[in-house]
């Protein structure tokens, strides 16, 4: 009876040490369950939890659940209130400036041009800058999140044909003059729910955003021309609390950041069967979907570059990216190889 006590005893005192080694870490997501940047937190969160034998766990908060916006989530990591969240690019170049360039329109041939870019030393540099900068931020990996491209009420091929449109262009500067200088009028403080209803009231004409988005916002139904330009690729980015990494171990801060990187083509599977079963769901419609020309991308790629009077006679390109020219000729010898 004694020694069962003992083991009793030693068993309780093992399980207590082990729950009192493991830490629950909170990962915010601003999108919904499904989506393909969610499944990719949560296998991020399995992988963790499995190759640390349960000593890290991390809750994945979706729906914006947790932090409605996705610079409310960096602030908190910031803070160390949490440990990880799923961001975009664009308020990380807050931190990062040189993470504008991969931002610039028209710069990607294609997504595999993009992605020969995330997966080189481009890539990494700037993940790594991310915790260089002082930002409290560590960058652990990209995710996918496809191209945008311009969805009208009417036949657009080149920019001639964007010329007096009103496009509802998220609120960025450069996405508005970007529009502008092609001839369109660029419109903001329209939200992505109320799209559908400006179009088909006619305050404005069409809008920009990936298949997905195009389809299940139900915009297809209402601009039933959807060009595919491929003006922006901006990817996600996989943050970590630099302060929350501090207080783990290390090898298993080097487990994290080794999983993370494995969700990064997870996510980009789970991205292009998304985007494909949007892609089917338009076609099959009967939307108008045009794919410009080599010739008529080049028309497109010409206006970033050519001095505009939109602009005060600068081209787009000297204005946004002139900061980060080396950067831009990278990504474009990227290209070029490929």
């Amino acid at each position: 009876m004694k020694k069962l006590l003992t083991l009793v005893l030693a068993l309780v005192l093992v399980l207590s040490v082990a729950s009192a080694s493991a830490v629950t870490l909170k990962l915010s997501e601003v999108h919904i369950d499904g989506y393909p940047t969610t499944l990719a937190d949560q296998e991020f969160a399995r992988l963790v939890e499995e190759r640390t034998e349960g000593r890290v766990k991390i809750e994945v908060y979706a729906n914006g659940s947790l932090y409605g916006e996705e610079t409310g989530a960096i602030e908190a990591m910031q803070l160390g209130d949490i440990g990880f969240a799923r961001v975009s690019a664009s308020p990380v170049s807050s931190y990062v400036p040189a993470m504008n360039a991969i931002q610039m329109p028209y710069l990607y041939k294609s997504a595999d041009h993009m992605w020969a870019v995330l997966d080189g030393e481009i890539g990494q540099a700037m993940l790594d800058e991310v915790q260089a900068s002082g930002s409290g931020l560590v960058g652990l990996c990209w995710y996918d999140s496809g191209s945008r491209n311009f969805y009208t009420t009417t036949k657009v091929e080149v920019p001639a044909d964007l010329k007096g449109l009103k496009i509802r262009m998220q609120n960025n500067a450069m996405m508005v003059d970007m529009t502008n200088v092609l001839g369109g009028v660029g419109v903001t403080g329209i939200g992505p729910n109320d799209i559908y209803s400006a179009i088909t009231q006619g305050t404005i004409d069409g809008a920009e955003n990936n298949w997905p988005t195009y389809y299940t916002k139900g915009d297809y139904e209402a601009a039933t021309f959807f060009c595919l330009d491929g003006h922006t690729r901006v990817p996600e980015i996989l943050l970590a609390s630099e302060a929350v990494l501090a207080e783990l171990d290390e090898a298993d801060v080097e487990i994290i950041k080794q999983c993370a990187k494995e969700t990064q083509e997870f996510e980009k599977a789970e991205w292009a069967k998304m985007e494909a079963e949007a892609e089917a769901a338009v076609r099959a419609n009967g939307n108008t979907i045009i794919e410009p020309t080599a010739e008529q991308v080049a028309l497109f790629q010409e206006a970033m570059t050519t001095p505009s009077d939109v602009l005060g006679g600068v081209s787009l390109y000297e204005k946004y990216g002139k900061d980060y020219q080396d950067v831009i000729d990278a990504i474009k010898a990227v290209g070029d190889a490929m």
